[in-house]
């Protein structure tokens, strides 16, 4: 870890990262289960609504050197 580059340490990083996140997302969908809890349409579509917005800003981070700049 101590040679590494910004590149091996990105990846190193993000793979955890990316890891942890969608083990989360995967513990999440037990909440799916309607013998064990009670939730409406709503209350998913509020869940998903803000997972959907989070991940929309975070690529956006990742977008932002590659947005065309406006020109006349």
């Amino acid at each position: 870890m101590g040679n590494e580059n910004k590149k091996e340490r990105f990846k190193r990083v993000a793979e955890r990262r990316t890891n942890d996140i969608l083990e989360k997302i995967r513990v999440l969908g037990n909440c799916a289960n309607r013998g064990s809890y009670d939730f409406s349409d709503d209350d998913v579509n509020k869940i998903f609504a803000e997972i959907d917005k989070q991940l929309k800003l975070v690529k956006l981070k990742f977008l932002a050197d590659k947005r065309e700049k406006f020109k006349l």
